[in-house]
């Protein structure tokens, strides 16, 4: 039996990219179709814990961000790091990370400065990934599951899928005109555009368990601990960390390998995870899946062949701290959604989505550099761990102290990444409009909020309490910082080559002091387009820019 759909894009792979991509292009107005091989709604291996606060914010735009924050850990569990010789060891170091219930109010961790609508979240892939099924299912998204992706053709006109159901053995063919491999580390749309991946194949190793032991959070409150989101292990038998996962009595222990320890079944699994909690052998949990791992730095050579893209795993792969690989993804496919919308609805021409591997493949490359240099630099850490870190009194305590600060010092980036979320711009781009300016430096946990044609805009809280956020239009906006500038020859520009561009006139304490200039193009993924003071002399000019003509 053979079945026929048509959509005007399908993504293969139903993760939170493929989910991500799905629901901004019907947000545009675009049919799309993902095609996944798993069970509807089935949930996918404990895999990214953390929401990036970039991520939220697209999640606020489309109306998801309240169900994706009210899942995960309870309202009121930590949501801290913690770094001690064992889970139930002492405790050295802590990064104060507010919980769900506290996240838009708290004023005093190192995260909470950011100037954003939406902190990032902190929640399992298992819970987040069914919330997104769900979100897209809702918005008309069409996910036909138990099909297995095959191959594609594509000429000139557009792309023929052709995909197994699994269940039945019967052929879906879809006629679609963009065609987007979301398919993860081992993706076959990878594969079959002939893009191979490169860089460093293996940066660590990391025995990873995901278990089941209802007795561990009793435990630590009965010595008076306090529970965290994360706690590390540092000691001189195995360094490891622990997730909490439901927040009561699933967790995710990752051991990690020593330089030499190359072979995963040669190493003894329950050791090392009693090691890392610190409990003896009468201590019980149960084993709910094994879930080993290899850190990578892996970019594909190409993100695109023609009307077939890459996003996500299938185009990068590295290290998976702070949930990077995840959050890049969806940044990614947020970029390429808007530019596949433009061209599909009639506004841009097919030379837009050029843009995006000139913006994104930059942008993945640091990332994978700020990963990998990261990963190398706690590796550094956990091979420094002196033996007397849990010798009992004044020594044990100054060597406790001086390794737990450093722990802080290092990992704070890591966890509280404000640069990696806001800091990074597109300067090589075809679609913006350059002034001259440098944009500001920035590193893993710091940035400088800017204006700068292609950086982030920079946020502000509206004279009437909304977010700038909400407050822009679905494509182009114009911002306008003085009402008496005359911005008609622009609008006119963009209204005569069919360019969506809305006015707001802004109102917000300090505004001038942040944005300096009267006008700031902003684009539909909050990127600066161009700024100024006037209008160009030549606004049509401006416009055939920004939308690739």
């Amino acid at each position: 039996m053979r079945q026929e759909l048509v959509a005007s894009v399908v993504i293969i792979g139903a993760g939170p990219v493929g989910l991500s991509l799905a629901m901004d292009l019907v947000w545009r107005g675009l049919g799309v179709t993902i095609v996944e091989s798993r069970h509807a709604g089935e949930p996918p291996n404990v895999k990214c814990n953390h929401v990036a606060a970039r991520t939220m914010e697209i999640f606020r735009r489309l109306g998801i961000v309240a169900a994706v924050r009210n899942a995960g850990l309870p309202a009121d569990y930590p949501n801290d790091v913690a770094y001690r010789t064992a889970f139930l060891g002492r405790e050295m170091s802590r990064i104060r990370i507010p919980s769900r219930a506290e996240r838009y109010t708290a004023t005093d961790g190192p995260d909470t400065w950011w100037p954003t609508p939406e902190p990032p979240h902190r929640i399992n892939q298992i819970y987040l990934e069914p919330v997104l099924f769900e979100q897209a299912v809702r918005a008309g998204v069409r996910i036909v599951n138990r099909a297995e992706y095959q191959g594609f053709e594509q000429d000139e006109e557009g792309v023929r899928v052709t995909a197994r159901d699994l269940d039945g053995g019967g052929v879906l063919g879809i006629s679609c005109r963009y065609l987007i491999g979301c398919d993860g580390g081992r993706s076959q749309v990878r594969r079959d555009i002939g893009a191979t991946l490169e860089g460093d194949p293996v940066i660590q190793r990391v025995q990873s368990t995901f278990i089941r032991a209802p007795e561990l959070l009793p435990l630590l409150r009965a010595q008076g601990g306090t529970p965290a989101w994360g706690s590390f292990a540092l000691n001189p038998r195995r360094t490891g960390n622990v997730y909490a996962i439901d927040g009561r009595e699933t967790w995710l222990v990752h051991a990690y390998m020593k330089d030499e320890e190359t072979d995963f079944d040669a190493i003894d699994r329950d050791r090392g995870i009693r090691d890392i909690l610190g409990v003896g052998p009468d201590f019980r949990y149960d084993i709910i899946s094994r879930e080993d791992w290899v850190g990578r730095r892996l970019l594909a050579d190409k993100f695109r062949d023609r009307r077939v893209f890459l996003c996500g795993d299938a185009a990068h792969l590295w290290v998976p701290f702070a949930g990077y690989g995840m959050n890049a993804g969806i940044a990614d496919a947020m970029n390429l959604s808007w530019l596949l919308a433009a061209h599909l609805r009639g506004w841009a021409p097919a030379a837009i989505l050029d843009a995006h591997i000139a913006e994104r493949r930059p942008i993945t490359e640091q990332v994978s550099h700020f990963a990998m240099n990261h990963a190398l630099h706690v590796a550094g850490q956990r091979r420094a761990v002196p033996p007397e870190v849990e010798a009992p009194g004044p020594e044990g305590d100054r060597v406790r102290a001086a390794v737990g600060r450093r722990a802080y010092e290092l990992n704070v980036q890591q966890y509280c990444c404000a640069g990696l979320n806001f800091g990074y711009f597109y300067d090589a781009s075809p679609i913006i409009a350059y002034d001259g300016e440098t944009p500001p430096a920035y590193s893993m946990a710091d940035y400088t909020p800017s204006t700068v044609p292609g950086a982030r805009l920079p946020h502000l809280w509206l004279a009437d309490g909304r977010s700038l956020y909400d407050a822009l239009g679905p494509y182009y906006t114009l911002l306008r910082f003085d009402p008496a500038v005359d911005v008609a020859p622009l609008m006119q520009a963009a209204a005569a080559q069919r360019v969506p561009l809305d006015l707001l006139d802004v109102a917000a304490p300090d505004a001038a002091a942040l944005y300096r200039r009267k006008l700031v193009l902003a684009r539909p993924d909050q990127h600066v387009a161009w700024r100024g003071d006037a209008p160009p002399r030549d606004p049509a000019a401006l416009i055939a820019r920004i939308r690739g003509a």
